[in-house]
């Protein structure tokens, strides 16, 4: 694999050889610097996949697609329908002339979805679809062998860890990092491409990390639930004790997922 280009100055502009972040304009506490849309083809060549256009912001999409420079976008893909990645998909496909694919058929834009297993090119580019549910229903990361890389959207992080959603399930997710860990070593993967921070370019290690802090975060919630505390909100105090009070509403999200998650362990 070409060598990773991780600007100095933030994170708009850093990929591989054959992936380019065009940064979202709508950093919060939640999407950190913002969304990160991937435009994927190989070098030269006049056709190119986008994944996760971004939020409905006409500005960040003019600005993607005049980033084409006049090369055809074979389809856009999504790593699954939360607003921040999928907003923009439907006025981005008017822009370019182009389908959106999707594991949840209410984001679908043509007349094919995505699922596991399937492979998506862009002339001689391939980018192969890996189930990965968890942080939401219809998740889905991409493998780009080109690059030995893996576009990991909101199931891994480039920095800090992920919440489980309304729509999400921590048993589903907890699959599916192992199933992403365990990929990453037989294909010998040399970086993630997430879908906000930046690349990461140990996979291993950034795969490891994240069992680990799942598994102990499960760990704390036992032992909080021993020690009395019964609410999600009473549980987020105790273990979320050193996070930001303004993320507090996320952790009670995954907090409600672990809970159902160890429910269901005790059923």
């Amino acid at each position: 694999m070409s060598g990773l280009r991780i600007p100095v100055d933030g994170l708009d502009g850093a990929g591989t050889a054959r992936a380019t972040n065009l940064l979202a304009p709508n950093a919060s506490p939640m999407t950190l610097d913002g969304t990160n849309t991937w435009v994927i083809g190989e070098p030269g060549a006049r056709s190119v996949l986008v994944v996760d256009p971004g939020p409905d912001d006409e500005g960040h999409l003019r600005r993607v697609a005049g980033h084409l420079a006049g090369r055809r976008v074979e389809a856009i893909l999504l790593t699954h329908g939360h607003d921040d990645h999928s907003g923009g998909a439907r006025r981005f496909a008017e822009m370019v002339g182009a389908r959106v694919r999707a594991l949840d058929p209410g984001h679908v834009l043509g007349d094919e979805g995505l699922g596991d297993g399937d492979v998506v090119t862009a002339g001689d580019l391939e980018l192969r679809v890996i189930g990965t549910p968890g942080h939401s229903f219809d998740s889905l990361c991409f493998w780009l062998p080109g690059d030995e890389a893996m576009l990991t959207g909101d199931t891994v992080l480039g920095r800090g860890t992920t919440v489980i959603a309304p729509d999400g399930d921590l048993g589903d997710y907890l699959r599916s990092l192992d199933r992403l860990r365990a990929s990453a070593e037989i294909v010998a993967a040399r970086a993630l491409l997430p879908g906000h921070g930046p690349l990461l370019p140990e996979p291993i290690t950034a795969l490891d990390g994240y069992i680990a802090h799942r598994r102990e975060r499960l760990h704390q919630i036992r032992r909080a639930r021993d020690e009395g505390a019964r609410t999600p909100e009473e549980i987020v105090r105790v273990v979320y004790a050193e996070v930001p009070e303004d993320l507090w509403p996320a952790a009670e999200m995954s907090v409600r997922a672990q809970l159902s998650y160890l429910d269901g362990l005790n059923a």
